[in-house]
């Protein structure tokens, strides 16, 4: 659900960028308050791991579309809203910046409409069903509830900015009548998989699951194994299960098509021309593939350094902003 710049004008790209601007202002003051060690490793792991699932479109059948995880929901549930969201940022930035994968312009947006709901509201769901504890059949419910309900958020975001922007090709009753039925499947699939991550946890190490409330030593494996199981997983998810990928157009590219008959919109202008120069300066690995190169290496190059650069990315925002780091009296 990355938006394209051709989707929205530079005023409503600003609107919303100053948006997620402030309410990441206010997610790094909330985790610089906090002190939980810890969760650092957790941050970086996670994002990596986010960015490589985001690399598996699956098959919605009997659509001719195709889903990815947008992993708010399962950071929130890992570390909460706050930390959940910055480390949401982190992922995007770097699929933008060096990916080209949305718009540099659209990034704001990208960010509220996969990364706010998910977080924000995600953690809210999630402490809401975990409130007399945690079980597994709570970790399910938890999970595909608030991944169908956030990214239903996120795609009417999508129509609404798309209708401020006074974008023609898509009408808002057309094209909010192909966006949200088909992420009602996505987010579905999304919840599935959520659950199953989070299950996993639950079971090495419950601790690590927010607002759960369990002593550490309870799970079967040690911090370091389960993070370690994580961190594998994100490089074979990233670098091998990635070039397995479907090839279908994903729910906004699907709804697009049907709306508009193209996927491919374009629009002029200075901020735009802007936009675009700096996303193909700093992307070198554009659409996850060596330039001019259709090979499955770039892809597979693709997965395990995006994740890397994640980790990178999310460990220098805690060392910058000191985060999990508040010494208590």
């Amino acid at each position: 659900m990355h938006m394209a710049d051709a989707l929205v004008t530079p005023a409503v790209a600003g609107v919303m960028a100053a948006c997620s601007a402030a309410a990441a202002g206010y997610s790094i003051k909330k985790v610089r308050l906090s002190e939980d060690p810890k969760k650092i490793p957790v941050m970086g792991v996670m994002g990596a791991f986010v960015f490589a699932a985001q690399m598996i479109n699956f098959t919605i059948p009997g659509t001719g579309s195709s889903g990815h995880l947008c992993g708010g929901m399962m950071l929130s549930a890992l570390l909460g809203p706050h930390a959940g969201f910055l480390t949401m940022i982190g992922v995007l930035l770097v699929q933008c910046l060096f990916f080209a994968d949305g718009g540099l312009l659209a990034l704001g947006c990208n960010v509220w409409n996969m990364a706010f709901y998910g977080c924000f509201l995600g953690s809210l769901i999630w402490k809401t069903v975990m409130r007399d504890g945690a079980s597994k059949k709570k970790i399910a419910v938890s999970s595909v509830l608030g991944c169908v309900l956030t990214l239903q958020l996120g795609a009417f975001s999508v129509v609404l900015e798309t209708l401020a922007s006074g974008v023609t090709e898509l009408p808002f009753g057309v094209f909010l009548a192909a966006m949200q039925p088909i992420h009602l499947a996505i987010g579905a699939v999304e919840g599935l998989i959520t659950a199953a991550v989070l299950s996993f946890v639950y079971e090495a190490r419950p601790e690590l699951l927010w607002g759960v409330g369990t002593r550490s030593g309870e799970g079967r494996l040690s911090y370091k194994t389960t993070l370690g199981i994580l961190a594998a997983a994100a490089v074979f998810v990233g670098g091998m299960l990635s070039l397995f990928a479907s090839s279908l157009p994903d729910g906004l590219e699907w709804a697009m098509e049907r709306t508009a008959g193209t996927a491919e919109l374009e629009a002029e202008g200075g901020a735009y021309s802007i936009a675009a120069g700096i996303q193909k300066a700093l992307s070198f690995l554009p659409d996850y593939a060596f330039p001019g190169s259709e090979s499955a290496a770039g892809t597979a190059v693709s997965g395990i350094v995006g994740a890397l650069l994640v980790l990178l990315l999310c460990l220098l925002f805690c060392r910058l902003f000191r985060f999990f780091r508040r010494k208590t009296a």
